[in-house]
């Protein structure tokens, strides 16, 4: 299976710098005003706003004019931001699995790790069976290996020594060489597959998520009978990091 490049999500960085524009506002910003103070461009400005307001970053008054939303008030208060981190994390993660009908996972590369640190699934949508665990397995998964490209080449050999590179499926890729070698070729802007090569019967796609100097991705899991349905996952995934990024960044 060949996935083309997705098209490029909309920045993290500016819409960080929408949002700061209009918390120097508190009496509201104008889409013009906006569209000055920022420099954006008006469809890329209006793409975003739509974005914004959608995930509760800003609302729009009466006039006309955006004022911050709730969920920046939120995540922005010292008072347990990080339950409302979580909260509005798996808010976006459980309407991007009902969107595109799979299982997804948000990961990060914390402490030389890979982990899962949340996901959504359900009934119709069953996670993958971690059969192996995550983090001896980089090296098979969507999830491992798009956290392993944000590293540098060092730190993906350091990774990789620690843990054997075990043959879980007949397509399981075991040479380091080999791996190194496709992570290091690997398009930024493609999401990374696993077709099979951790769980016979499951095909995943992940997209990296930069998060200031944090590594993250956020993946999705389906059926291989579903594989058809992947590369439209995927530009969902891509589609939606941007509102992930923003709420790991603020």
């Amino acid at each position: 299976m060949r996935i083309e490049p997705t098209a490029p999500y909309h920045s993290a960085q500016d819409a960080l710098r929408v949002l700061e524009t209009v918390a120097r506002h508190p009496a509201g910003a104008t889409d013009t005003e906006l569209a000055r103070r920022t420099g954006l461009g008006a469809e890329r400005l209006t793409a975003l706003l739509r974005m914004l307001r959608r995930e509760g970053y800003v609302e729009q008054v009466g006039d006309g004019a955006y004022v911050t939303g709730d969920t920046l008030r939120r995540l922005t208060s010292a008072h347990d931001r990080e339950r409302a981190l979580r909260d509005k994390l798996q808010h976006t993660l459980d309407r991007l699995r009902d969107s595109v009908g799979a299982a997804v996972y948000l990961s990060r590369y914390l402490d030389g790790e890979v982990r899962v640190t949340q996901y959504a699934a359900g009934p119709t949508t069953p996670a993958v069976n971690e059969w192996v665990d995550f983090r001896c397995s980089a090296h098979a998964t969507a999830v491992g290996k798009s956290l392993l490209t944000q590293l540098d080449h060092n730190a993906r050999r350091e990774h990789l020594s620690r843990y054997k590179m075990a043959r879980l499926t007949s397509r399981t890729i075991t040479s380091d060489k080999l791996l190194l070698s496709r992570l290091e070729s690997q398009p930024a802007t493609v999401p990374v597959l696993d077709l099979q090569e951790y769980a016979v019967g499951t095909v995943c796609a992940a997209v990296p998520l930069t998060a200031g100097s944090s590594v993250g991705c956020l993946a999705v899991s389906l059926p291989v009978e579903h594989a058809h349905r992947l590369k439209r996952a995927a530009e969902a995934l891509n589609r939606s990091a941007t509102p992930v990024v923003l709420s790991l960044t603020i």
